[in-house]
């Protein structure tokens, strides 16, 4: 048996440079730059944090989530031995655990901001869907809603925020409630933003269906829900998909503002404590931050990249 040993050829060589050396290459020259000019900036809390100042900020909340997590653990054992205990004395007696209550850290922070995003997305894509399926089919109700979507749709989530509050303030009333106010607040907050590309693609991408495919449902008499599962829906996949991508991004961009404002325990709420607190070390924190916003944000996108590669039928569509 014959092994055959090709050289790879110059158009793969240049395709791997291009995938890699090149995105590195942006990498260097962007954290070069960032160390010059932080060197040059002085700021009332001091330099303004270069990479060196950030990678060291990053590795102290990592090592901050582990002493808390320690606690915790801590606490929990002296819970459980007292309990022990009082049970030894008295196997009658009621015991109670009681929540670990400390601080959370830039690790829980970021856990809490990730299920308010992806919990305002979900809301605003199971109104936005159905509703922009709805309009799409129909020319009267989308010439009756289109002037409340273009008024609502540029409002900015810092003009809502206020307005979401005093109404969940006054609703949300409980004396043991299942959510905090300011995760309700926020996932309100990001829906109301976010619902809108969803919105509008889904409707022009079931208005464009081609009037073959039309036809073909008239011809064979499709019941409605019918014509919207077979026909509606797949044709409009793609456009739909588009919307869901954008309405994810500005979902992760409102959540912080939201967060900052509603004093949500997530990404936003840190960059604020930090910025408040003005200690030597705030700048730094507040770099790590962005730059983990801007990687998850990345992230978001690529899965929901991933998901439209597998679903939609055009895979023209996939941006990359």
């Amino acid at each position: 048996m014959r092994l055959s040993l090709r050289a790879p050829s110059a158009d793969s060589v240049t395709r791997i440079a291009r995938a890699l050396l090149l995105p590195l290459l942006g990498l260097l020259v962007f954290v070069f730059a960032w160390h010059i000019a932080a060197r040059n900036i002085d700021t009332s809390l001091g330099k303004f944090p270069g990479p060196t100042q950030v990678y060291e900020q990053s590795f102290g909340l990592i090592a901050d989530h582990q002493r808390e997590r320690g606690r915790e653990a801590a606490f929990m054992e002296r819970q459980e031995k007292r309990n022990a205990a009082t049970l030894a004395k008295d196997p009658g007696a009621e015991v109670r655990l009681r929540n670990y209550t400390g601080k959370p850290t830039f690790v829980d922070q970021i856990g809490t901001s990730l299920v308010t995003v992806l919990a305002g997305f979900a809301l605003a894509s199971l109104i936005a869907i159905p509703l922009g399926i709805l309009i799409g089919l129909n020319g009267t109700l989308y010439a009756a809603l289109n002037p409340l979507i273009q008024l609502f749709k540029p409002v900015s989530p810092l003009a809502w925020l206020p307005l979401v509050t005093m109404v969940v303030s006054a609703l949300y009333v409980s004396d043991d409630p299942m959510f905090a106010k300011s995760f309700v607040t926020s996932l309100i907050t990001v829906s109301l933003c976010s619902l809108w590309p969803t919105l509008i693609n889904t409707a022009v991408g079931v208005s464009s269906i081609s009037q073959d495919l039309k036809n073909v449902s008239k011809v064979l008499r499709l019941p409605f829900m019918t014509h919207v599962l077979k026909i509606a829906i797949p044709a409009s996949i793609p456009a739909m998909f588009t919307g869901l991508r954008l309405s994810l991004g500005i979902a992760w961009m409102v959540l912080i503002a939201a967060e900052m404002l509603a004093q949500n325990p997530g990404l936003g709420k840190f960059v604020w404590d930090e910025f408040q607190n003005g200690s030597s070390d705030s700048l730094g924190r507040i770099m790590v931050a962005v730059l983990v916003i801007g990687i998850i944000g990345f992230m978001l996108d690529r899965a929901m990249q991933l998901l439209q590669s597998r679903i939609s039928w055009d895979k023209n569509a996939v941006v990359r």
